[in-house]
């Protein structure tokens, strides 16, 4: 690489990195740190067990934007410190090394930076529903929700099925997935709503083309840091028999457990757990996730009253389309990312999409 195409680069990255810390104040940063460690060295500050478990996932967080923040700043100088050994006559064979790294380490902040809101860091519930089309659109759901798994695999987050029903020839019917990470609710989100399938059927005879939908719902997995009130009074709760493998209770007992919410009619299912009272935990923190979600969405009907723009990404559209016949591309109709590369999709690489989702967004709400 040319020296000049080096320097060129270093531009480009001492520009982002002043405009990161245009967002982030570095020095308040820090102080927030020391105050919030200040707080745990309090006698009485383990005695509220969730308040003092949400001030130790606040340091956790800051703690973690900080070292991003200072490893990028060690690679800008590092690159500034090659260019004068450069001129300097000395050949440095790491240089483009540095320099992808350095890339790599500033998308990786700024994303981070975009996953500001309260819930982000939270766990995600991911829900499938096929939409007409029977086995085409269960065979699809299918694909997406194996899509997601390795996703969740090359994050190094936790995949836990909730209920899974499939389908009568091949994909499923429905199904309701855990994703455990930290910000792993902030990245997927971007994942909500419709996705368009469009290929030769596998199940057509003809070799016809066919078009296939499924619904997407991400919602976060609510913790102690957000209040949901939900009363017996509110839900109606059944128990059936689990239909699928599990421990060797499971399909003996009747331990799969229905929650419908009377007011909103949201129905949630678990049979995953091996006893009936831990379905029923689980099922009562997905719902109040779902009720969350809600409340989110009517304060977002009620901010788009005030808009006079129509927005791309109103809950149920179609947000992407996965096309494998005539051509192979996958594109984003919110942020026009796309790419040719259907398999690595279908295989779990969504951070491009995710990444250009998130600065899409960050840009809207400003």
């Amino acid at each position: 690489m040319e020296l000049y195409e080096i320097k060129q680069h270093k531009q480009t990255f001492q520009s982002r990195l002043e405009e990161i810390e245009a967002l982030i104040d570095v020095q308040t940063l820090k102080q927030d740190i020391q105050a919030l460690e200040t707080k745990t060295y309090e006698p009485k500050f383990w005695d509220d067990y969730q308040s003092a478990n949400v001030v130790i996932k606040d340091i956790k967080l800051k703690k973690e934007r900080l070292s991003m923040y200072e490893a990028v700043v060690d690679k800008v100088e590092n690159l500034d410190l090659a260019i004068e050994l450069i001129e300097l006559g000395e050949d440095d064979q790491d240089v483009e090394t540095l320099i992808k790294e350095t890339e790599k380490a500033l998308d990786d902040l700024e994303t981070r930076l975009f996953l500001s809101q309260p819930h982000d860091a939270l766990n995600a519930v991911i829900e499938f529903h096929p939409g007409a089309g029977g086995t085409e659109s269960q065979d699809w759901a299918d694909m997406l929700y194996r899509m997601y798994m390795r996703f969740a695999e090359q994050k190094g987050f936790t995949f836990e099925v909730n209920d899974y029903q499939p389908g009568n020839e091949a994909g499923l019917k429905s199904a309701t997935a855990s994703i455990k990470g930290n910000f792993a609710y902030g990245f997927l989100k971007a994942e909500n709503g419709v996705h368009r399938l469009v290929r030769i059927s596998p199940f057509d005879s003809g070799g016809r083309r066919h078009t296939s939908f499924v619904s997407v719902n991400v919602f976060p997995e609510l913790d102690d840091s957000i209040d949901i009130e939900v009363s017996d009074t509110d839900i109606k709760v059944d128990t059936y028999r689990s239909s699928g493998a599990g421990g060797q209770s499971v399909n003996t007992t009747d331990s799969a457990v229905r929650i419908t919410h009377k007011e909103t009619g949201i129905v949630v299912t678990c049979q995953n757990e091996r006893s009936q009272i831990q379905n029923r935990e689980k099922a009562l923190n997905i719902l109040k996730g779902k009720l969350y979600q809600l409340e989110m969405q009517k304060q977002h009907a009620t901010l788009q009253e005030f808009k006079t723009q129509d927005q791309s990404n109103a809950f149920g559209s179609q947000i992407r389309s996965y096309v494998m016949h005539p051509y192979n591309m996958v594109k984003d109709h919110r942020t026009h990312h796309e790419t040719g590369n259907v398999s690595a999709v279908l295989d779990g690489d969504i951070e491009p999409f995710i990444n250009a989702f998130l600065k899409w967004r960050m840009k809207g709400d400003a």
